[in-house]
């Protein structure tokens, strides 16, 4: 399906019972991993991230008095950013686990996976966002088929401009389509890619009901995958070149295997759409929730 992937036999009849075996992709188990610090810096709470496998692998940590993150080198218009992560285990409500693009620019633009934590026993919710240019309230959440601390999952975001769909081991999860020919804005700006864990007490789970479990620190992110397949903002390349892989008429709309996963996925896992909410939006729904396909 993307680029530098091998069938992994481990994934095949779970991605088969989602939508046909594409799915079954993901990278080889004996990929040699690029380090961190080649595209990635630590960019808060150094104290509490530890490096392991020569850098191929590092831990994110949160306790009271901090938690950590670390952000891409260089800026991207468009690519394929596939992140590896496995989240804290046990208690872990209040906390948020994020893999995001970040413009940082004062009008924002941010793509947004979220894991918002739960008490032990209950599901993590995943939540995605789309910000353009500081408007946001696009938000989505659904629960996972898997149980996400339990091992390391891919992660990925897919951003040209015709579409952005966030995948979860390859199985599209959201699709936010290029509708600026209807007047919905869409992304240009470049980004940064992040990631997190920080203290989400006041909103992650259940509204802000259930706080940290202080007793559970530090809670522990895990990282893999540092390569980017993406193109770099000030590189000199015109960023929707139909010479960038991800840029190609295969990947302007989802393939035929991979709609009738995604409609699996919404039907299956998805608790909450801000298109479906009449009570946040009475007057009229965002423009985009009825061009959305």
């Amino acid at each position: 399906m993307f680029s530098n992937y091998c069938l992994l036999s481990v994934m095949t009849l779970v991605m088969a019972w989602l939508g046909g075996l594409e799915f079954a992709i993901a990278r080889c188990n004996d990929q040699n991993f690029t380090s961190l610090e080649v595209n990635y810096a630590i960019t808060w709470g150094r104290s509490h991230v530890s490096f392991q496998d020569q850098g191929r692998q590092i831990q994110l940590s949160m306790d009271k008095s901090s938690g950590s993150g670390f952000g891409s080198k260089l800026n991207y218009s468009s690519g394929f950013f596939d992140l590896m992560m496995k989240l804290p285990n046990k208690d872990s409500a209040g906390i948020v686990t994020a893999f995001y693009l970040s413009s940082h620019t004062s009008d924002h633009t941010e793509l947004d996976f979220e894991f918002l934590g739960n008490r032990e026993g209950k599901p993590i919710t995943l939540q995605t966002n789309v910000f353009i240019n500081s408007h946001g309230e696009r938000e989505q959440r659904l629960f996972l088929w898997f149980d996400p601390t339990a091992n390391f999952h891919h992660y990925q975001i897919l951003w040209n401009s015709y579409q952005t769909v966030f995948y979860v081991d390859d199985v599209p999860v959201r699709v936010f389509q290029n509708l600026s020919f209807a007047g919905v804005e869409y992304l240009t700006q470049p980004m940064r890619i992040e990631a997190s864990i920080w203290n989400g007490e006041d909103w992650a789970t259940d509204g802000g009901e259930e706080k940290i479990n202080w007793d559970y620190a530090p809670f522990l992110a895990q990282f893999q995958g540092f390569d980017v397949e993406g193109c770099d903002s000030d590189g000199g390349l015109d960023c929707s070149s139909g010479e960038l892989w991800w840029n190609v008429e295969r990947y302007r709309e989802l393939s035929s295997d991979e709609k009738e996963a995604y409609e699996k996925v919404k039907r299956s896992y998805l608790y909450y759409d801000y298109c479906k909410d009449v009570a946040r939006f009475p007057h009229h729904l965002p423009p985009e929730c009825k061009l959305m396909q």
